[in-house]
This record gives structure tokens, C-alpha cells and sequence, in this order.
């Protein structure tokens, strides 16, 4: 019996001029081709680096592929989410006959991220014992967008029931609090040790200010950012499978 192929991830990053950022997201990519050997899985760039969406998605269609699921590589939904990748793909369809583009919700807020999150901080040194004494700061890239502000605080409300002593949100850009202040408020209310998990996807200017912030401020660690943590690859893959399928949300006339 013949079977259409499954249609093709596209993985859209935001793109950094600093190179770690598109190392990383390779590495997340292949992750997720590891995890699912059979599917195609394709990554763009919104800016900076290449290949584009454009690009990408022409190549695509030269090859005969016709149906495309869209993944932001996003971790809440702001701008990027709600206004670039859209017109982008759309563009897209408008010149490509026959291409349809579905897209997937952004990555976040997920039970997998919390998950990535606690790997990095126990690849930090972090050991269970320390939980009961630690307050966290999440640091977020930041956005002025008030949907995805609010959602990375319900996160460290939801994340401070898990058995840290405290978690608070802060923001490298955009929004308040930074991490340096977070940092220096929870010691103010007499928090033995502090640590900062960034909830970021992949380095970039960003999260280089909320670890230099982390460290002005004395945080005892900093972990690294999600990047190709196994958490976060299995949610690109749950993102995909959940994308929806009865009307694409973007599809050439």
C-alpha cells in the first residue's frame, strides 16, 4: 500500500551573529533526526545566518516536497512567534505553487523544558540535598510582549512547588527584573545559595548578559543554556506530531 511520505520538520532559529548559536541548533537538529531516523528534518534561519526560510523552502519544493510542518524555534509566544515567521512563510507559499506549510506551537511552557532545565543545573553540580536551600533565578531572553512576560512567571511559579526554596523570573532585555537584581533581592531576603538557569535555547549576546549579570551579582552557578538537551529535542518531535492537521494554516493557492 503506498504511503505519502511524512511531511518535512522545518526548524526555524532566530539566528545570532555569534556562532555558537547555529552550532547549537545543529546540534538540537541532529538530536532530533537521532531520535526519529526517518524523518526529514530541515533548519532556517530568521536572520544573521543562513540558509533562510526562503532558501530552505525553495530547495524543498525543488526536491518535490509538498508538505512542511513549521517548528519556531521559540520558547514563548512573542513577536518572532505571532508576526515574522508567519509573513515569512507566507511569502513563502505565495511563490511556491503547491507547497503547504503547517505550523507547530512554540516550544514552551512544556514539562520537558523543566526537565532540560534541572539536567543543566544538576550538570552544574546541583545534587537533590542542595533543592531545600537553593533559590533559582529564571532568566529568560526577556520580550515586551505581556502574553510571553506572564507565561515565564506562572513557569518559576510553578517550578518553586518542585521543592526550591525560591524561584523568580528575570529578563535580560526588554523586561524587568535583570538577573543581577533578582539575584541580589533573593539574597536580601536571606537565601543561602542562588543559582541562575538560563531559559534560553542557545548562546547569544542574551544569554552572554544574563551570565555576566549572574556573576556581578555573586550567583553561586550558573547553568548552561538548553541547547540539545535530550529534553528538548523529544518536544520538538512531540511539537511536530501535535502540529495541526486537518486545515493548513498556510497554503498556496
Amino acid at each position: 500500500m503506498f504511503r505519502a511520505p511524512a511531511p518535512v520538520l522545518l526548524v526555524i532559529a532566530h539566528g545570532s551573529r555569534d556562532p555558537r548559536h547555529a552550532a547549537t541548533v545543529h546540534a538540537l537538529t541532529r538530536r532530533v533526526r537521532a531520535l526519529r531516523p526517518g524523518l526529514r528534518v530541515e533548519t532556517a534561519f530568521l536572520d544573521f545566518d543562513t540558509p533562510t526560510v526562503a532558501q530552505v523552502t525553495s530547495a524543498l519544493h525543488r526536491s518535490g516536497v509538498r508538505e512542511v510542518v513549521a517548528l519556531p524555534l521559540l520558547l514563548t509566544r512573542a513577536f518572532h512567534a505571532k508576526s515574522d515567521i508567519p509573513a515569512v512563510l507566507a511569502e513563502a507559499t505565495s511563490r511556491l505553487p503547491g507547497l503547504s506549510v503547517r505550523i507547530a506551537d512554540v516550544l514552551g511552557p512544556s514539562p520537558l523544558l523543566v526537565g532540560a532545565l534541572e539536567r543543566r543545573l544538576a550538570e552544574a553540580g546541583l545534587t537533590p540535598a542542595d533543592r531545600a536551600g537553593t533559590a533559582v533565578v529564571l532568566a529568560s531572553a526577556g520580550s515586551s510582549d505581556p502574553e510571553a512576560i506572564a507565561v515565564i512567571a506562572e513557569i518559576a511559579r510553578e517550578w518553586r512547588h518542585t521543592g526550591w526554596c525560591a524561584v523568580r523570573p528575570a529578563f535580560a532585555s526588554a523586561s524587568l527584573p535583570r538577573t543581577e537584581d533578582a539575584v541580589r533581592a533573593l539574597r536580601a531576603e536571606g537565601a543561602r545559595r542562588v543559582v541562575v538557569a538560563p531559559y534560553v535555547i542557545a548562546p547569544g549576546r542574551l544569554p552572554d548578559r544574563i551570565v555576566a549579570g549572574a556573576e556581578a551579582a555573586g550567583a553561586d552557578l550558573v547553568s548552561a543554556v538548553l541547547g540539545a538537551a535530550p529534553e528538548v529535542a523529544r518536544l520538538l518531535l512531540r511539537r511536530y506530531d501535535t502540529a495541526p492537521r486537518s486545515v493548513p494554516l498556510l497554503a498556496a493557492a
